[in-house]
């Protein structure tokens, strides 16, 4: 009778990023935690020749040393791809705005929620894998926007990209451009909105924001008015700082100059009744900085604004000019 042997296994692209207990649990299921912990601690499990503890990530390309007595599990089942109806599958790659071999850039349009709650079957999340365009990996998000915010979102290839990306917003590596029509006008052309943002205890909606100097967290914003029609209108540039929940609305909305169609934070003094679209946000993010996740150089993305935006932007005879 044969004796086991030592093998070795490939960490396939679907599984960047995985710990390595994750990985012995999907691919050897009966072998138990105390079990794997005893041929980590003894050195029989091994990434590319090195020790390895069950915390450790693994990349595709590596290899893992499997001890005698580790190798008769089966392959894993490959996994099913999700089927995305038709429509949204043709709509959000419709949306596509650049594409390489590590980020997809999305144009979001407003009314589409970029990831599901209650009440929200339909959403830029749940239909990722339209955008797999032949890699094995699902596509990952890296950062969120509102609902009816329009403009700019990043979308992780692989797991390597994703973190590099998650590093870069979380780092403050990545400056982020926001246009939005307001209703007044800021006290000042420009300048920084400082106001820590906590969220508002009670009440149905558990994203709703306050601004809270004693217990929020830190929220910076800078701001140039690009153009105004008097004091009853303006077209700002915003610079987020930071990225708390509804930042930039608290923040327009807290120095007397509600984003138009801000009801949630400006009330009926955000929905002007002579304009169109007026119960429709104004708030667009407009363009993206940050380190390319390969680490050659940068992405820089503008995006356009929804028509609604081009509509009212007109109506008051802005200009973009400045930015």
């Amino acid at each position: 009778m044969t004796s086991p042997k030592v093998q070795t296994r490939a960490i396939a692209g679907d599984e960047a990023g995985l710990r390595l207990d994750r990985w012995f649990q999907r691919h050897f299921p009966d072998l138990g935690h105390g079990a794997l912990q005893k041929l980590l601690r003894t050195g029989q499990v091994r990434i590319d020749g090195r020790r390895a503890e069950g915390k450790d990530r693994v990349e595709p390309g590596q290899t893992i040393r499997l001890p005698p007595g580790v190798t008769v599990a089966p392959s894993p089942k490959p996994r099913e791809i999700p089927t995305v109806p038709d429509r949204d599958a043709q709509e959000i790659r419709g949306l596509v705005i650049h594409k390489d071999d590590q980020v997809i850039v999305l144009n979001k349009p407003p009314g589409l929620a970029v990831q599901g709650g209650t009440g929200t079957q339909r959403h830029v999340d749940g239909m990722l894998d339209a955008l797999r365009f032949g890699y094995e990996e699902r596509p990952r998000l890296v950062h969120r926007l509102d609902k009816d915010t329009s403009g700019l979102l990043l979308i992780a290839r692989t797991g390597p990209a994703a973190r590099r990306l998650g590093d870069s917003f979380r780092d403050r590596e990545t400056e982020k451009l926001y246009w939005a029509v307001v209703v007044g006008m800021p006290p000042r052309p420009e300048g920084a909105i400082d106001l820590a943002l906590a969220k508002r205890p009670g009440g149905r909606d558990r994203e709703l924001m306050q601004v809270d100097e004693e217990n929020g967290q830190k929220a910076l914003t800078h701001f140039r008015v690009l153009d105004h029609a008097g004091k009853r209108a303006a077209l700002l540039a915003l610079w987020p700082r930071t990225g708390r929940t509804h930042q930039l609305r608290v923040h327009c909305a807290e120095i007397g100059c509600p984003i138009l169609g801000d009801g949630k934070y400006g009330g009926e003094e955000a929905l002007l009744s002579a304009v169109a679209d007026a119960r429709r946000l104004h708030l667009h993010a407009r363009r993206l900085v940050l380190p390319h996740p390969s680490g050659k150089g940068e992405l820089a993305i503008d995006a356009q604004p929804p028509p609604h935006f081009r509509r009212t932007v007109e109506a008051f005879g802005f200009s973009f000019d400045a930015v």
